[in-house]
């Protein structure tokens, strides 16, 4: 049984251009790459794809083969990463990478809105942002789109220039570093270097950097000789803004070529700031209309449990569940804190993959809250590692969300502003029924 060739497999794409992992969404006309994964082997799969429509099916396992529709490959991950990084060579396009600690996928969402006043933008779904979805993501893009903006994640070294060796930016954008993925990663030093790893393929290909100007540890990873454009409420900024303010939707100034610009976004937090600067920095680059950008940012409400604010009758809720990490922890903390409601309730729950720092990690955040909670507010933890703590300081905590919900259908809260935060294994969002 011959296995078949890169080269075969993209022409059979360039017939078929749509790439599906999943058998249960196989569209007639899809290639359905048989991925295996943590509990299942996709090659199992194959034939209710090819069942569901699918016009072939490839497959890395000889036994599963049974006609002419599939497609034998010795390793179907590899053959999507190639396919994709083959796919990218044929589009003649700017490429966007976008990647950091915290911030990236609201980037990503705020720089897509902008360009799509006037570019057909191909970008990355969700979060699809690892050795995954980064190539689906490529394989969506078609002749007729203008940019492709991809979003890179990494949890360990060296995957973001893994990542960049299939995409090929030819623009790119570290939104912060921080501490996060430390399981991973071992080191703040680690995390550097791969997240910079980004700078390193742009300034080997002439690319061009954009970077927050205030950001002491990005400012110092670039050269003197990058490409770069800078955003920031500095003088020394290409684009420059000022008087950012939060209470609790994010207001600033553009100070934009025709003029100062008041934005009066739908955006919950101070820690926005950034992320908007970027979208409007990359938007003026791309020569994108200033009414049109001012449209695309005020106009966008975030939707994805990533600081998405609530509210009804009971409450008021920022529901920031999507994931946690200490650095993004402490900044939701010092926003949450610095509002000016009457009454406050801070649900948290317990951050995942910080290895060996785990009880310390958690530790510090409930040093943070002893520190700037007031004796009116109500603090609600929820995960083992804060459960373990919490006796320390006296605060009211869970071994599991279940627990905490079935305590919260029993002394419910009203007329609060409530901040909703932790790891995405937590599930934070379950609790929505008992406080919206």
């Amino acid at each position: 049984m011959l296995q078949m060739n890169n080269r075969e497999v993209y022409n059979i794409f360039s017939r078929f251009p749509r790439v599906t992992i999943d058998s249960r969404e196989c569209h007639r006309g899809c290639l359905f790459f048989a991925l295996k994964g943590n509990h299942a082997d996709g090659n199992h799969f194959a034939e209710a794809a090819l069942r569901k429509g699918c016009a072939y099916a490839i497959v890395d396992n000889p036994e599963v083969v049974k006609d002419v529709r599939y497609i034998l490959v010795k390793d179907t991950l590899k053959t999507l990463q190639d396919l994709a990084r083959e796919h990218r060579r044929q589009l003649n396009i700017p490429v966007i990478a976008i990647t950091g600690t915290n911030g990236k996928t609201t980037t990503k969402e705020l720089v897509k809105n902008v360009l799509t006043k006037k570019y057909r933008v191909t970008a990355t779904s969700g979060n699809y942002n690892n050795h995954i979805g980064l190539p689906l993501t490529l394989l969506n893009a078609s002749p007729a789109t203008d940019v492709l903006i991809v979003e890179m994640g990494a949890n360990h070294p060296g995957e973001i220039a893994a990542l960049c060796a299939i995409a090929r930016p030819s623009y790119g954008l570290i939104t912060n570093i921080g501490r996060a993925h430390l399981e991973g990663f071992g080191t703040i030093k680690e995390i550097i270097k791969t997240k910079t790893e980004l700078y390193t393929f742009l300034r080997t290909r002439g690319g061009i950097i954009f970077y927050h100007y205030t950001d002491e540890t990005l400012r110092n990873e670039l050269k003197k000789e990058d490409k770069k454009i800078s955003y920031g409420a500095d003088d020394h900024a290409d684009f420059r803004f000022r008087g950012s303010l939060a209470d609790p939707f994010l207001k600033f100034t553009w100070e934009s070529l025709s003029g100062d610009r008041l934005l009066d976004t739908r955006l919950y937090g101070h820690y926005n700031f950034e992320n908007v600067m970027a979208a409007i920095a990359i938007g003026s680059y791309f020569n994108v209309d200033e009414d049109d950008i001012m449209e695309a940012v005020t106009n966008y409400v975030p939707d994805n449990m990533r600081s998405q604010l609530l509210k009804t009758d009971r409450n008021t809720v920022i529901l920031d569940a999507y994931n946690a990490n200490p650095t993004s922890m402490w900044v939701a903390l010092e926003e949450f804190f610095a509002q000016p409601a009457r009454k406050k309730a801070l649900i948290l729950g317990d951050m995942f993959e910080l290895g060996d720092e785990t009880v310390e990690e958690h530790d510090k955040i409930l040093q943070t809250i002893m520190q700037k909670k007031s004796l009116h507010d109500k603090i609600f933890l929820a995960g083992e590692t804060f459960y373990m703590l919490a006796r320390k300081y006296g605060l009211l905590a869970f071994p599991e969300v279940q627990s905490l919900y079935d305590y919260l259908m029993k002394h419910p809260l009203h007329d609060y502003l409530i901040l909703v935060k932790g790891s995405r294994l937590m599930k934070l969002e379950n609790l929505l029924p008992v406080i919206t």
